[in-house]
């Protein structure tokens, strides 16, 4: 098992820049791809982005391509989510999901998520 834990959320300006981070712990954080997903209220939960097990492969909707950038650190079992260009239709709540999985991104295979960072962009 593992258990996640997201930080760095707040509210900020369109325009704006935040980095949120998700810290992990439990056995063998290297055999989970991670993904970090978003839900605003009303709204279905969508991925914003996805990292393999060691980190070289990453997958991102075209709604954040170009503009939010992940990365882990397998050492210290953390993932950090870059976001830049902030736009208010990205204010959600921000999630870090685990899945004992060999691939990027696959809907449906996250078993492992934190309890959320609220993220706020204001226009």
């Amino acid at each position: 098992q593992v258990q996640l834990v997201e930080s760095g959320g707040g509210l900020v300006q369109a325009g704006g820049s935040l980095r949120l981070s998700c810290a992990a712990s439990g056995r063998a954080f290297s055999r989970y791809a991670i993904g970090w997903f978003r839900q605003a209220p009303g709204k279905e939960r969508e991925v914003v982005a996805g990292i393999s097990r060691r980190g070289g492969s990453t997958y991102y909707p075209d709604s954040v391509k170009g503009r939010f950038t992940i990365s882990r650190d397998n050492a210290k079992n953390t993932v950090t989510l870059q976001m830049n260009s902030l736009k208010p239709e990205d204010t959600a709540v921000y999630y870090c999901a685990a899945a004992d999985y060999s691939g990027t991104y696959t809907r449906g295979v996250y078993d492992y998520w934190g309890q959320g960072t609220q993220v706020t962009v204001s226009s």
